[in-house]
């Protein structure tokens, strides 16, 4: 019989085999001294040889770290479907509402309205001066994108902020037989999509902002601009078709647009001139679609 201690035991590739299993004090034990890494960490550690002092023992979670739960717990992601069902535009719109924003816009406008079509992932910007006009706003879109689009909107998600969630938007739903979704109280990420395509736009028109070198004063020309430019330029999967084919079914045209900010002449169709006066204004306008 040979006998030999198997800690001793290095392979030549540098890796150590894990034969001995840790007690569940000493597995806590070290979990706690490591700073309450996670086991997997802790196991990589011995496994490859690559600290001193460890003992060469698989370490497994065989009880709740209190600790962690408090220090370390979060929301698990909603995982984003691998296939939609819905096959056509305006059956379910997405919608949120962001602001007040910290400079006021040229109108005069802090909150922006996001409305997102979930099938081609088209989107319609709205800018608002309170919560109050979220309601009626709504209502007269709907009414006109029906009609021009010739479809009928069957559902609307939204969170449970009351600019959605009112008396006016209860009875026009009901009159219009429109399914209401609310996400859960504190948990945005059921209402992705509107969420995602926030941030898409603020981003967005942060960077045209810095790239223009404008005031902030303009935010809702650079929102608009993006929502604009977005329907036509992004890919939707599984599609692999623009926003603006998939809702109005043609492929968009690009050609003319401009750099946002970039200064232009107008011609001067006010003023009386003469033969020989310039025809453009002295006043150079921001190009924004």
């Amino acid at each position: 019989m040979y006998s030999f201690n198997m800690k001793n035991i290095v392979p030549k590739d540098g890796l150590t085999c894990l034969v001995a299993k840790a007690t569940s004090e000493e597995s806590m034990l070290w979990h706690r001294r490591l700073g309450h890494v996670n086991f997997k960490n802790i196991n990589k550690l011995v496994k490859e040889n690559l600290v001193r002092d460890l003992p060469l023992k698989r370490f497994e979670n065989d009880q709740t770290c209190v600790a962690c739960l408090k220090g370390k717990q979060h929301r698990v992601s909603c995982k984003t479907k691998a296939f939609s069902p819905i096959t056509k535009p305006l059956f379910m719109l997405h919608m949120d509402l962001f602001g007040p924003t910290f400079v006021s816009s040229l109108m005069h406008k802090k909150y922006c309205l996001v409305v997102t079509d979930d099938y081609s992932r088209f989107s319609w910007v709205f800018f608002l001066r309170t919560k109050d006009e979220t309601s009626e706003i709504l209502k007269n879109f709907i009414k006109e994108i029906e009609n021009l689009v010739d479809k009928k909107v069957k559902i609307i998600r939204s969170d449970n902020g009351t600019e959605f969630k009112n008396n006016v938007m209860d009875e026009f739903c009901r009159e219009k037989g429109i399914k209401r979704e609310y996400s859960v109280a504190r948990t945005p990420q059921q209402n992705g999509v509107a969420e995602r395509k926030n941030r898409t736009l603020i981003e967005a028109a942060r960077t045209m902002l810095a790239d223009s070198k404008l005031p902030t004063t303009f935010w809702a020309e650079a929102v608009s601009t993006a929502c604009y430019v977005q329907n036509r330029v992004l890919i939707v999967k599984p599609h692999n078709k623009t926003p603006y084919e998939l809702f109005r079914g043609i492929k968009p045209s690009i050609g003319f647009m401009k750099p946002f900010g970039c200064h232009v002449t107008i011609l001067n169709t006010l003023d009386k001139l003469g033969k020989f006066d310039g025809k453009n204004d002295k006043v150079s306008l921001l190009v924004i679609p």
